[in-house]
């Protein structure tokens, strides 16, 4: 058995980052991710007047209910999504003038759900060049709160940046959510708020699912940050795929990601798993079989089952899948084009992607910037070796040491 230490989870330290500086008093994070993405949300906090002191094993962070301590800002978003989407939110329940700006990749990605749903809730907000997307100013003077509609079926984080901010509006605030994507995301949230103090209402409607988030405020708290799933699912994939075994701690039965449910694909094709309190385990169990699965709720780990598809005895189709289209890169498309550069057959649809059994050859993958295709098929590249890739260093993104701990599994395998 190998085990794997998997570095602290993107989404939880994003989100707990976000609650440790709206909440009363001074939180720790334990274990908290230190990427290129988490790296620019505490720096985006900073910019904002936010005190944080981090240390290698904890962050502490001193909440300002009241908003950013600054009257003005300009903050620099990196690549970050959540950074991008969950800080002019914060910004937003406090007082001042605050502009976001982000790179070229996290511009072209759409924020206009949220800032509708922001506008509807009285926020002064301005879009400076595309509508709907960064760069964008926010002129802050408190939210209100109230009801409003939403559409979250291209992204739960504008349904998460909603649900945070709700307990700092005057009011509270009721959402009525017609369409929602990666549903366990907001499991994520919903949990992380009531550790921080606040129990969210959820009933579902003939309107759509309902949440009502109370007003008056979070509380501080010491909060550890679970391994990231969505990056142990390479570790697992790998396993499957080399007929070897692996076991990642700190990801058991009552982990908070969704994407852990990835390693039931992974069953379903015929590798062995091992779920307990404390550590999830997956072995390799012979050739890995076709399967039909739809990965709506766990879209982040699509291309990681896309760069192991070839080696399936049949098909691998992968349904309901159109929102990774607007994450980094095109997922969807790029795991097909980078496929078929290696000669396996795909076909694609608008939210679907079909994969043929083949022996793919090596080549350079066309990584678009995008940490998830690089370490995706860096699992494709147990049994396609020489496999490149144009961008390997964009995986600082969520896991600046990948190579590193890749090489080492491969070693400890002999493969």
């Amino acid at each position: 058995m190998t085990a794997v230490e998997i570095p602290g989870s993107k989404s939880i330290t994003a989100r707990a980052l976000f609650l440790a500086a709206a909440a009363e008093g001074v939180t720790t994070l334990r274990r908290p991710l230190s990427s290129d993405d988490t790296e620019g949300f505490a720096q985006g906090l900073d910019t904002l007047g936010y005190r944080i002191e981090r240390a290698e094993a904890a962050w502490r962070i001193e909440g300002r209910p009241a908003g950013p301590a600054v009257p003005d800002a300009d903050v620099y978003c990196r690549d970050g999504a959540t950074t991008a989407r969950f800080l002019p939110t914060l910004a937003a329940a406090g007082h001042g003038t605050y502009r976001f700006d982000a790179s070229a990749q996290m511009r072209r990605r759409p924020v206009a759900p949220l800032t509708r749903a922001l506008r509807e809730l009285g926020v002064d907000l301005r879009h400076e060049e595309a509508e709907g997307h960064h760069p964008l100013t926010v002129l802050a003077d408190g939210v209100r709160g109230g009801e409003l509609t939403l559409d979250a079926g291209q992204s739960s984080q504008y349904l998460t940046a909603l649900l945070l901010l709700g307990p700092l509006t005057r009011d509270g605030l009721r959402i009525t959510v017609t369409r929602l994507v990666s549903a366990p995301y907001i499991g994520i949230t919903l949990a992380m708020m009531r550790s921080f103090g606040v129990e969210v209402k959820r009933e579902p409607t003939p309107a759509g699912e309902v949440f009502d988030v109370p007003s008056g405020g979070y509380r501080a708290a010491d909060y550890p940050i679970e391994p990231d799933a969505s990056t142990a699912s390479y570790f697992f994939a790998a396993a499957a795929l080399a007929g070897r075994e692996v076991t990642v701690p700190g990801l058991g039965r009552d982990a908070l990601q969704g994407d852990l449910r990835f390693v039931d694909v992974l069953r379903r094709m015929g590798a062995r798993v091992d779920v307990a309190d404390d550590r999830t385990t997956v072995a390799g169990n012979g050739p890995l079989g076709g399967i039909t699965v739809n990965m709506r709720d766990i879209s982040d780990t699509m291309p990681t089952l896309a760069a192991i598809a070839p080696f399936a005895t049949g098909p691998v189709r992968i349904e309901d899948v159109h929102n990774t289209r607007v994450k980094e890169c095109d997922r969807l498309e790029a795991c097909a084009d980078n496929l078929r550069a290696m000669g396996v057959t795909v076909a694609t649809g608008d939210d679907w992607i079909e994969i043929r059994p083949g022996t793919p050859r090596p080549v350079e993958i066309a990584t678009h910037s995008d940490h998830r295709i690089v370490m995706s098929f860096a699992v494709t590249s147990l049994r396609a070796p020489g496999i490149t890739f144009d961008d390997p260093g964009c995986v600082r993104k969520t896991f600046p040491g990948f190579h590193e701990a890749f090489a080492e599994l491969r070693g400890a395998w002999g493969v």
